[in-house]
């Protein structure tokens, strides 16, 4: 039984991998309202104020502290930093949305939020237009998509993609159905 106390699997370590836009910070605020799991937003540990990347070396060291936990979810992509959650998650989820959708979703919360910290950013890191940021997330799906899917499909424990506009409706459907 999970925390929720429904009959769905429990969820303990749950990553969750996708686009920029593509909902990864919201689902992973619902996974842990839903199944009492602290949620961590990679971009919180990579930034410091102002944007400014932190040492490489400490937000590796952060990562693999956190992964290390009995429990979590763990919201953003960073690949070179996959390997210590893929190793102890239970589930991989990778949200695969159009390109359409995830600038929309970017310019909608840009827009909403600019000059302001965004809850899943880091203390100092306000919205801001960034024309990098726009390009590395219209390039996503061309450049990255492939390598992402390979990895939830592939994840020997529970590996799952979502295509929905609503993925925490269709996720607990999944859930629900498992044996």
């Amino acid at each position: 039984m999970s925390a929720n106390g429904s009959s769905a699997p429990a969820l303990q370590r749950v990553a969750v991998l996708g686009p920029p836009g593509s909902g990864k910070s919201t689902l992973a605020r619902q996974l842990g309202e839903r199944y009492g799991l602290p949620v961590f937003h990679l971009d919180q540990l990579y930034f410091g104020p102002g944007w400014v990347p932190v040492e490489p070396d400490a937000f590796r060291a952060e990562v693999e502290r956190i992964a290390a936990l009995s429990a979590w979810v763990i919201d953003g992509n960073y690949t070179a930093t996959i390997a210590p959650r893929l190793a102890t998650a239970d589930t991989v989820i990778y949200l695969d949305v159009p390109t359409w959708l995830a600038m929309a979703r970017i310019a909608r919360r840009t827009i909403a939020s600019y000059g302001h910290e965004r809850p899943e950013m880091a203390a100092g890191c306000p919205e801001r237009f960034e024309p990098e940021f726009l390009r590395f997330a219209l390039s996503w799906n061309r450049t990255r998509r492939a390598r992402s899917l390979a990895i939830a499909e592939g994840f020997a424990r529970r590996g799952i993609v979502l295509r929905s506009w609503r993925p925490i409706r269709d996720l607990s459907r999944i859930l629900d159905s498992d044996p």
